[in-house]
């Protein structure tokens, strides 16, 4: 009685939201329950709709769910994946997974990024840098909701962790170089600090420009469309000048 319910409500779908359905199945591997969550998911605030009461729907309060529940998820995988490892290298891998640059990534790799509503022309995709990741997070909420954890877990773990992600390749290669230069200026007793030191650019496009001052002296600067952009931009310059990268496995 239930599947009969459930096909009928999926019969009264326009061909869009089918077509939609059949996307959503392509990624998590099963049909959804509740559409409209998906649809909610891939909603860009650019594209929101006003309510009643002035409060704009869009992916952002699902965004903020799945952020937490994929953070929970890939933080339990690897502690269970590597259970002789150190604190540290789960946090740094971990972060290496949820990072913007590597969501939005995985977000164009799922096809995600194809699904997304937002104000503008696709071609013009560098308006909105983190909306493909955004979106992923978003997603993650969407299951969560429609499946509940259980499922939500097996989703993120086979379809995302196993299925797109490469772990060995991800802890070789370590990018983390603000990281790098932080290690080295502890070790070294040097006084370390980073600046923002110039803004520009409109509220979508605005671009930061990031520098490096070790014992007062500026060493190198970076710039980058957030804040920690610039700064890992920075802190690869310097790596470079001061010859860590090399030195760092």
């Amino acid at each position: 009685m239930i599947f009969r319910f459930i096909s009928k409500l999926l019969n009264k779908h326009t061909e869009e939201e089918k077509r939609l359905a059949h996307s959503i199945k392509r990624i998590i591997g099963h049909k959804p329950f509740n559409l409209s969550l998906y649809q909610l998911a891939l909603s860009h605030t650019s594209a929101s709709k006003s309510l009643q009461d002035g409060f704009k729907e869009s992916n952002e309060r699902l965004e903020y769910l799945g952020d937490a529940i994929l953070g929970a998820i890939v933080a339990d995988y690897l502690f269970k994946k590597y259970p002789f490892k150190e604190e540290g290298f789960l946090t740094e891998i971990r972060a290496r997974i949820v990072n913007r640059e590597s969501l939005n990534q995985l977000s164009r790799k799922m096809g995600i990024h194809d699904l997304i509503k937002f104000e503008g022309s696709r071609k013009n995709n560098f308006t909105y840098k983190s909306m493909g990741g955004d979106a992923l997070e978003a997603l993650v909420g969407a299951v969560y909701l429609d499946k509940g954890f259980h499922y939500c877990r097996k989703f993120v773990v086979k379809k995302i962790v196993m299925g797109h992600l490469d772990l060995g390749e991800i802890i070789e290669n370590n990018q983390n170089y603000k990281s790098i230069v932080i290690e080295w200026a502890q070790k070294n007793n040097r006084e370390l600090r980073f600046e923002i030191v110039k803004e520009e650019g409109s509220k979508h496009q605005r671009q930061f420009v990031a520098q490096v001052i070790i014992d007062d002296e500026p060493v190198a600067s970076g710039t980058g469309f957030s804040k920690k952009k610039a700064e890992q931009a920075a802190a690869e310059k310097t790596c470079r000048t001061l010859s860590l990268v090399n030195a760092k496995k």
